[in-house]
């Protein structure tokens, strides 16, 4: 059976859960920073954490992890 490839750019942004849940950091976060609240960088800087009908399409793409 071949062996499938892991799509690099995948396993840079998600991480696996113990769940089997993936979680990622939410984008908005780099530059033009002053005009955005305070509240809403707050929120920005938790981590999130993948729906359902993605997260098939990331075990896909990251068969080993």
């Amino acid at each position: 059976m071949l062996k499938i490839k892991t799509i690099r750019s995948f396993t840079k942004r998600f991480r696996k859960l113990s769940s089997g849940k993936f979680k990622y950091k939410k984008s908005n976060m780099r530059h033009i920073l002053t005009k955005k609240t305070s509240k809403y960088k707050r929120q920005l800087r938790s981590k999130a954490i993948i729906t359902r009908s993605n997260s098939k399409v990331i075990n896909r793409c990251l068969p080993y992890l």
